[in-house]
């Protein structure tokens, strides 16, 4: 089977063409526009199946959630149709949904529901927190607790997350690409339950940092979110992300099964898999959007 990987170069999708014999890598890197259904239907040739696993978490210029998501989505449908392509696995949000207000939440629906129509045959994995090697949510949680004496908790209730390993994402991702898993829609989560506040915690114990933990009301980190937008090159929180933060990842919404026993997420949330995925250093200067006087 051959497998082209839109967002290939992403965290989900590079480690995904790591466990695929001669897989497509298709990325803004090497130089592909999601939106280019003639490019996307050449590079797709040959291919028996579509892992779609490009996406944003924030919006910078002409990467909006509407070019990416919605109209990546339906020009990755109409290449896999040209192409002959009879399979698709896109890789979706666990709480995406229409009508919340959220940009992210309601453009990664309306990919969803561009599958669901496109009369191929498909798998929608609505996943939740990944993390491994070069993730968004250990390196920011690892990197900030080395740069500040303090971090927060977001809000006064504790919210849930159930985290994805890496390697378990992937073993979905393949066991639906190879048809093994029957439901057109499933929630990919992890095998632990744990609150945001702990998983924070634990990370920064296995980072060997205990800062001053400050409970924070929701709103402060949508403010702390859009600011970091702003300065940041990658942001120390995305505004999508703290949406997530403030609902907790833990229940699909809307509700889909899981997959089958066998297939789903099994490995734990440990301190050794945590600390596999540990960056090295913490944030500086060169992590700034702005350009310093002092700096060339």
């Amino acid at each position: 089977m051959r497998v082209a990987i839109t967002g290939g170069s992403g965290f989900v999708g590079r480690n995904l063409a790591e466990h695929l014999e001669d897989p497509v890598v298709i990325s803004r890197r090497t130089g592909a526009d999601i939106t280019d259904v003639d490019a996307l239907a050449a590079a797709f040739a040959g291919c028996d199946a579509v892992a779609h696993c490009a996406g944003i978490n924030r919006e910078i210029g002409e990467q909006t959630f509407q070019r990416v998501h919605v109209e990546g989505t339906q020009a990755v449908v109409e290449a896999a149709r040209r192409a002959g392509v009879t399979r698709i696995v896109m890789v979706s949000f666990l709480r995406a949904r229409p009508d919340c207000g959220s940009g992210y939440h309601e453009s990664k629906w309306a990919a969803e529901e561009i599958v669901r129509s496109s009369g191929i045959d498909h798998t929608i994995l609505k996943s939740g927190m990944i993390y491994g090697p070069g993730d968004h949510m250990v390196d920011h949680v690892t990197r900030a607790v080395r740069t500040l004496p303090f971090f927060w908790t977001v809000g006064f209730r504790e919210r849930t997350a159930r985290p994805v390993p890496v390697d378990d994402a992937v073993d979905v991702l393949v066991a639906a690409l190879e048809g093994r898993i029957s439901e057109p829609t499933v929630a990919v989560m992890g095998a632990d339950e744990v609150t945001l506040g702990e998983a924070i915690r634990r990370i920064a114990r296995v980072a060997g940092r205990r800062p001053a933990y400050i409970p924070m009301p929701v709103w402060t980190i949508r403010v702390l979110a859009q600011l970091t937008e702003w300065l940041m090159v990658v942001p120390l929180v995305a505004k999508a992300q703290a949406r997530m933060l403030a609902e907790g990842v833990s229940e699909a919404a809307p509700p889909a099964p899981e997959p089958p026993v066998g297939l789903r997420p099994h490995r734990t949330f440990s301190d050794e898999r945590i600390r596999a995925a540990l960056p090295e250093g913490r944030f500086g200067l060169g992590d700034l959007r702005i350009r310093l006087p002092w700096r060339r």
